[in-house]
């Protein structure tokens, strides 16, 4: 195959020093799917966002074809047939599928929109590519595989020969992982080009021809996928050996820890979001929630955690009955929280590292001389976690929005775990972040289980939820469909047909205490 994309010597350091890129050359033949692959601030993103205009390098060039281009904008990118899809979808939910796939570009009849034609494009190029969509509903009511496969279709539309996708599998189930893997196929078949990003190692060696590994704004290697094995790639990528599989030992779980009865909540809009939710999680144990993004999970973490009030049930977290709890109330049961959204919920992203980890001790008599803040207790502290939790960052007084989605996650986790917790609410907990900090999250949370906390993880990532709990439950539209004694019993593709509704068990089955 010849090669379609080259970028020779792509450098871009950011106005505050950090060194995004440094002389990066990284080429994709035409007709193949390459995998792009490195840790969190790795840098390959932000070489994919050079090469769709969404940034400028400062020294560099891109060749398509041969011929030198200078992306300068997105929509110089598409001019060139370079399409990118985003890890958060840039659609519009209050709109239909076609009125997404089409906007910018859209058909009109005199002086109006025509819808029908909009439709008809949708269904033409929908077929043309294998990526069935239903062109009629609305964006804000159809199942994420199906916002994936709009997202591509958008991208196609304006002729895109290459594709960027950036972690499209995030939040898909393995059957919508599968369709989206037939569907890049077709695409690779019609000899598109696909640039392929991703931190699930297994699904790079799946679909992918080649993988380009990036380590510190550098590229350290391309190889052949078939001839490297997982492990190869996370030690190019960490630089050591990873640990792939979680080494969870047997538990004896203690004393429940949480109990919810009957929970439901009703949304402002009057829809039954959660449908009488019965849990029970008890010490050192994890107990596993998956199902797909959209079916209750946000809703029920946000009612435990006190962000959000319930409309009926009862939650009780040890022996203390605490049906509408505050933030401060649930800090006060020792119960931790490590948020879906890390930037929203997790962090104060201007504040320092050091201020975010004791940002929900701070009022503790430690941290304080009289009415002012004991400085150098603060600093210790703050170096001290830094130092036990790896986290990478030029200074603890460096603001948090400086480092790397990974240390950002760590932060996180150093400041909730550090808070001695009975129960640790886990909210995706390693969402978008590589396989070395992945692993040394998933070490802390079995650390927390064997020093006696109990953890409820929420995550749609079957990987992680199958190898970490004890237990598993699955949701899917505001309900438990499924529970397994066992987490290790289930395999991914029957899960994945209980989130996706196909399949549930019988109201006994589901029973969790």
């Amino acid at each position: 195959m010849d090669t379609i994309l080259e970028m020779k010597g792509i450098t871009l350091v950011y106005p505050n020093g950090v060194l995004a890129n440094y002389g990066v050359d990284f080429s994709v033949r035409a007709g193949e799917i390459h995998a792009l692959v490195g840790e969190n601030g790795a840098g390959k993103t932000t070489l994919m966002k050079i090469l769709f205009g969404l940034e400028r390098p400062d020294d560099g060039a891109i060749f398509l074809k041969g011929q030198p281009i200078e992306c300068t904008s997105p929509h110089v990118a598409i001019s060139h047939g370079i399409g990118m899809v985003h890890q958060h979808f840039m659609l519009v939910p209050s709109l239909t599928v076609a009125e997404n796939v089409v906007l910018g570009a859209e058909p009109r009849r005199g002086l109006f929109f025509d819808w029908k034609r909009a439709a008809s494009i949708t269904n033409e190029i929908a077929q043309r590519y294998n990526l069935p969509v239903d062109p009629a509903a609305r964006v804000q009511d159809i199942p994420v595989g199906m916002r994936q496969k709009v997202e591509i279709l958008k991208a196609l539309l304006r002729g895109a020969e290459i594709l960027v996708l950036d972690e499209p599998t995030a939040v898909l189930t393995p059957q919508e992982t599968a369709e989206l893997f037939a569907s890049l196929q077709k695409l690779k078949e019609q000899n598109h080009t696909i640039i392929f990003i991703s931190h699930k190692l297994r699904e790079v060696r799946a679909i992918s021809d080649r993988v380009t590994v990036m380590r510190a704004g550098r590229v350290v290697g391309t190889l052949e996928t078939d001839s490297v094995t997982e492990t190869e790639i996370s030690r190019l990528m960490v630089g050591r050996d990873v640990l792939l599989k979680v080494n969870k030992p047997p538990i004896a779980p203690g004393r429940p820890v949480l109990r919810v009865e009957g929970l439901c909540y009703t949304s402002d809009t009057g829809k039954e979001v959660l449908k009488g939710i019965d849990l029970e999680l008890r010490e050192g144990e994890i107990l596993g929630v998956a199902g797909v993004e959209g079916n209750g999970q946000r809703e029920l973490v946000e009612i435990l955690t006190g962000l959000r009030g319930a409309t009926h049930g009862s939650i009780w977290v040890g022996d203390e009955e605490m049906s509408h709890p505050t933030p401060r109330r649930v800090r006060d049961c020792r119960t931790a929280h490590i948020p879906e959204d890390r930037m929203t919920y997790g962090v104060a992203d201007r504040a320092s590292v050091e201020e975010n980890l004791i940002s929900d001790r701070f009022g503790q008599p430690r941290f304080n001389r009289g009415p002012l803040m004991d400085i150098a207790k603060v600093r210790e502290t703050g170096a001290s976690l830094v130092r036990e939790f790896q986290i990478r960052t030029q200074s603890p007084q460096a603001p948090v929005m400086m480092l790397s989605g990974g240390n950002i996650q760590k932060v996180v986790v150093a400041r909730e775990f550090s808070s001695q917790p009975k129960l640790i609410i886990a909210n995706q907990p390693t969402r978008g972040i590589d396989v070395g900090a992945t692993e040394f999250i998933h070490r802390r949370m079995i650390q927390s289980c064997q020093d006696g906390a109990a953890i409820l993880l929420v995550s749609a990532d079957l990987n992680e939820v199958m190898s970490l709990s004890d237990r598993l439950v699955v949701m899917y539209d505001g309900e438990l469909v499924a529970h397994f004694p066992d987490a290790h019993v289930a395999s991914e593709e029957e899960l994945g047909l209980y989130m996706l509704g196909v399949k549930r068990q019988e109201a006994g089955e589901v029973a969790t205490s």
